[in-house]
C-alpha cells in the first residue's frame, strides 16, 4: 500500500511541470514523449479518432502493445488521461 501511495505521489510531483494530456497532444508532442515512437503514436493517434480515451483502463485496451507497466513509464515521463497520472490497480493484497 505505501509503495502505491509512493508510486501515485512521484507520478503527480513530476507532472506538475511536464504534464502532457493524451487526448489532446498532437503527433509532434506525443513522439516526444519517452517510451512512444511513430509507430506507438500512429496507434494512439487512430484509437483517439474512436473517442477520446476515457481513463488508462480505455487507453490500455484500445491502444496494442499498452499494458500496465508502460503506461506507468509513460506516466512517470508526464503523459496523462484525462488530466490523470495511471495509477496501478490494486492487487488486493496488503502488505504487512
Amino acid at each position: 500500500m505505501l509503495k502505491q501511495i509512493f508510486t501515485t505521489l512521484c507520478c503527480v510531483l513530476s507532472l506538475s511541470a511536464q504534464a502532457l494530456e493524451v487526448n489532446t497532444a498532437n503527433e509532434a508532442e506525443l513522439d516526444s514523449v519517452r517510451g512512444l515512437g511513430p509507430s506507438s503514436t500512429a496507434r494512439i493517434l487512430l484509437a483517439r479518432e474512436q473517442g477520446p480515451f476515457k481513463d488508462w483502463a480505455d487507453f490500455m485496451q484500445r491502444v496494442k502493445g499498452i499494458k500496465p507497466a508502460t503506461a506507468s513509464k509513460l506516466s512517470a515521463t508526464g503523459l496523462t488521461v484525462n488530466q490523470l497520472p495511471f495509477a496501478a490497480p490494486d492487487s488486493g493484497a496488503e502488505v504487512r
